[in-house]
């Protein structure tokens, strides 16, 4: 069985939440408070985070940026229409997806079970060029060099490393990396995440041609055949 944690401050909100996400099977933890959901995230093997934007002493970005830190939990936002930036900063920092109030609760349980799903799917190690990226453990290495990647550029990494040779738009990425191509301000997400991917990758050698821009289509990662002597450079437990 999932195991999901609600935190809101609002013992409504996470009632209503709550509900839903038992409709499809969640076993659900509550917290009313960040710290709470911090101690209960290190007592429980959770499979999804459900996190309001707006709470007091330890608001919701923060929350989500250390939930981040130190898992790859998928993390789901419930945020309110006027609170545009919130939605643009959380998904930086790692949040997956966002539901803005009010919402209908199958609108919620509906996506929760998919964004569950796509974390379950993504496992196959992938190698393009020098490049050899493990979902499971969320490790990249360039060249044999370990590149260390926030949540969401591993993620972004990933996808475009899965579709190799084929370009991608700014919706389809947002769409395959964060859930939806509804998001706000999804162009400017998307943009700065691949600068910011881009950068880290130049950072650790010979990247800064794994993420190309096709002007007038989106993001293309080349069609690389696996550098000889990855094998010498896969990490332990990464399959030869």
């Amino acid at each position: 069985m999932n195991v999901a944690l609600v935190v809101d401050d609002e013992p409504q909100m996470t009632m209503i939440v709550g509900y839903a996400l038992d409709t499809q099977g969640f076993s659900v933890l509550v917290a009313h408070d960040g710290a709470t959901a911090l101690h209960l995230l290190r007592s429980h093997k959770v499979d999804l985070v459900v996190l309001d934007v707006l709470m007091p002493t330890l608001d919701g970005l923060t929350l989500c940026e250390r939930i981040r830190a130190r898992s790859d939990v998928p993390i789901m936002l419930l945020t309110a229409l006027a609170q545009q930036d919130e939605v643009i900063a959380g998904l930086e920092r790692g949040a997956d997806d966002y539901v803005t109030k009010p919402f209908h609760p199958r609108e919620v349980a509906l996506r929760a079970m998919a964004l569950v799903r796509r974390r379950t799917d993504r496992s196959a190690v992938l190698r393009v060029g020098k490049l050899i990226i493990d979902p499971k453990t969320q490790t990249a290495l360039l060249g044999g060099r370990p590149v260390q990647l926030p949540y969401t550029e591993f993620k972004l990494l990933a996808h475009l490393a899965e579709r190799a040779g084929k370009p991608q738009s700014w919706q389809a990425l947002l769409r395959g990396v964060w859930g939806s191509d509804e998001i706000i301000g999804g162009r400017d997400v998307v943009k700065s995440t691949v600068y910011r991917l881009r950068s880290r990758l130049a950072a650790a050698g010979e990247g800064t041609s794994y993420v190309r821009t096709i002007r007038g289509v989106g993001y293309l990662m080349p069609d690389l055949p696996p550098a000889d002597g990855d094998d010498q450079d896969a990490p332990r437990g990464l399959p030869r």
